[in-house]
């Protein structure tokens, strides 16, 4: 069997917590350095002459542990009263003198209401190598007797003279210093410090330290019993403990009921939330019905739009189907006529005459045969030209008829856009208007006459003969 080592202190006569070193700095006739004490974790004697101090020591440490309003200062010496306090040790009162000229006893002080004082006191576990130094730092602020104080708890070794000098002015500077320390904690108020130092210490009632304060300055036990019973056990307050029961369990009852009272309502209350959520969809789907009710009339409207646009397409391109049927069988019908004229003609003409006019006819229909296939072999190369497919039926022609227009709208839109570079050509324009005039009107004179003499000559011929 595998036997687990555990972390046992080496023995009982050091175990716990015990004051290794005391530091005192401004605290009643300790002054203008650092006093310290060294019990070192064993059991010491304080002794001295009266008046030397050992009061004055022993209710520094009792400040460093208990609050400060709770303790009788100087009781070590057998005070009953508050013949000191803690601006008198700050202060350093030692004796009282009277004055001459008011008779009244006035205190005599070893330091001014500029210094500071310094409690400081470092405890060790050696068996679990922990340590715990406890500091109060106090100073006088505008001429007042309750001072101004700062707590130190650190589980770090600190002294006076390494950690609490050389500052400067302002004992804020010190206390600002001390926070950035590693493992030092610093307080504003007695409570929190007592807290964190009885945690550290694993104190866990007050009534020990409550005990260390009756004790530390007792100089007889008197009746053990009455002694246990005032100072070692705590107060058993029954009658409060069980009107505190009482209390709770009213108010437990009463939160029940009210739970229950608020589980009924919500009983009560989920049908109508219920009814109200389906009013809520009714509400909204009967807007989202009248919605699409109002949207039907422009949305028909759209529907209706669309196919008569599709009607009026269909109907212009029969109509231009028609037209160009009508133009073909008025051109036929031309063409029948003349037919019809040529044939009576040639009934009343003589065979020879009637074999030409044939042949002429024949001729005829040849060149109208060859033109209609050089238009259509140029609508094809026009069309290909324009991204039109080939017409191979008649609705095939109309459509890239419609198709073509769309094309020549768009071509001439680029145009009407090119015309404005024609601004440049204007002058050249004007240059070739007047010879454009010229040779129209020579051209139309030589329509009229029958001679080819130039206009010119003839102008010139007709001035002379006026003449």
């Amino acid at each position: 069997m595998q036997t687990l080592p555990l972390d046992f202190s080496a023995g009982n006569a050091l175990a716990g917590f015990r004051l290794h070193r005391f530091e005192v700095l401004n605290w009643g006739t300790f002054t203008q350095r650092v006093w310290t004490i060294g019990p070192e974790g064993h059991n010491s004697l304080l002794t001295g002459d009266i008046g030397s101090g050992k009061s004055t020591l022993v209710d520094a440490v009792t400040t460093l542990l208990v609050p400060h309003q709770r303790i009788v200062y100087n009781k070590a010496a057998g005070a009953v009263g508050k013949e000191r306090d803690l601006y008198s040790y700050i202060r350093g009162e030692y004796k009282s003198e009277k004055d001459d000229y008011t008779q009244a006893a006035r205190a005599i002080t070893l330091r001014g209401e500029d210094t500071f004082s310094v409690l400081l006191a470092h405890f060790r576990n050696e068996g679990f190598n922990q340590g715990v130094t406890l500091a109060q730092v106090f100073w006088l602020k505008d001429q007042k007797r309750n001072p101004e104080r700062f707590f130190v708890v650190a589980e770090t070794d600190l002294s006076i003279a390494g950690h609490f000098g050389d500052f400067g002015s302002d004992i804020l500077d010190l206390k600002k210093r001390l926070k950035r320390l590693k493992k030092v904690t610093v307080l504003d108020n007695f409570k929190e410090y007592s807290t964190r130092f009885r945690y550290l210490f694993g104190i866990q009632n007050e009534q020990a330290l409550e005990l260390f304060y009756q004790t530390v300055s007792m100089k007889s036990v008197g009746n053990l019993t009455d002694f246990v019973r005032n100072h070692m056990l705590e107060g058993a307050d029954m009658e409060g403990r069980i009107e505190a029961l009482r209390r709770n369990f009213d108010n437990l009852n009463r939160a029940h009921e009210a739970v229950l009272k608020a589980k009924r309502q919500i009983e009560r209350l989920t049908p109508l939330v219920a009814d109200g959520e389906r009013y809520q969809a009714l509400v909204k789907e009967t807007g989202e019905m009248r919605a699409c009710r109002e949207a039907l009339a422009p949305c028909f409207a759209a529907l209706k739009a669309k196919l008569l646009l599709a009607d009026i397409d269909k109907a212009e391109l029969e109509m231009e189907k028609t037209t160009s049927r009508l133009a073909s069988v008025q051109e036929e019908l031309l063409r029948l006529r003349r037919r019809e004229g040529e044939l009576l003609t040639g009934i009343d003409d003589s065979g020879g005459r009637r074999l030409q006019a044939l042949a002429d006819e024949i001729a005829l229909l040849t060149r109208e045969r060859d033109e209609k296939l050089r238009r259509e072999e140029e609508y094809r190369r026009l069309a290909l030209a324009a991204g039109l497919k080939p017409a191979r039926s008649e609705e095939d022609f109309y459509r890239n008829r419609r198709d073509g227009e769309a094309l020549v709208a768009q071509l001439t839109e680029e145009y009407e856009e090119s015309k404005k570079g024609e601004i440049d050509l204007g002058v050249e324009l004007k240059g070739l208007a007047g010879e454009r005039d010229t040779l129209s009107e020579e051209i139309e004179s030589l329509r009229r006459r029958a001679s080819n003499i130039p206009l010119k000559n003839l102008t010139i011929r007709r001035e002379m003969a006026e003449v």
